[in-house]
């Protein structure tokens, strides 16, 4: 009986690393809400006293696939947009939103930058004054958001034109509050 009580032992031991090796070797469960493997760096937006500025951020991915945001909010502005610097219909260089919102690589980082892509933040409803603070929400492809705070800095550069839509033939509009 002892003899047997051990080779039972075995055809579990046995049966549990089979099984265990099965497993490990099968697909990957998902990884979660997209928003869940973005980090946030180095945020922060444009004063301004009205109309419109932009927040800036490093996203970094800890996602094995690529990542999408795809709107964003703020409670200092009524409207947010993700824009996109290009040239314009008169080779100036114009913001304009971003088709298709910004895709962040797997495991990679994307910048948002002054003359750059960045979060447009329109429609102020108070000032933003340097030192002050404010949140900002990212919306990704899946439905998930996260929020982060960005500090409000001075900042001179980065006056590209304001062109809605992307294609707007009549000009920019506004192009002392640009991103």
């Amino acid at each position: 009986m002892r003899i047997s009580y051990r080779r039972g032992a075995l055809v579990a031991l046995s049966l549990a690393t089979t099984l265990a090796a099965a497993c490990s070797t099968g697909p990957a469960e998902p990884t979660g809400r997209q928003a869940d493997s973005v980090l946030v760096h180095e945020q922060w937006v444009k004063a301004a006293d009205s109309g419109m500025t932009a927040a800036f951020a490093e996203l970094r991915s800890t996602a094995d696939t690529a990542v999408r945001v795809v709107s964003a909010s703020s409670p200092a502005s009524a409207r947010v947009e993700l824009h996109e610097i290009a040239p314009g219909a008169a080779g100036a260089t114009v913001m304009r939103p971003k088709t298709g919102g910004f895709v962040i690589p797997a495991g990679g980082t994307y910048a948002l930058v002054a003359g750059g892509d960045h979060v447009m933040l329109m429609d102020l409803l108070a000032p933003l004054t340097p030192g002050a603070e404010t949140e900002i929400t990212l919306v990704f492809e899946d439905s998930s958001s996260t929020t982060f705070t960005a500090q409000v800095r001075d900042f001179a550069g980065a006056q590209e034109n304001y062109e809605p839509g992307g294609h707007d033939p009549a000009g920019p509009v506004n192009p002392a509050h640009s991103g």
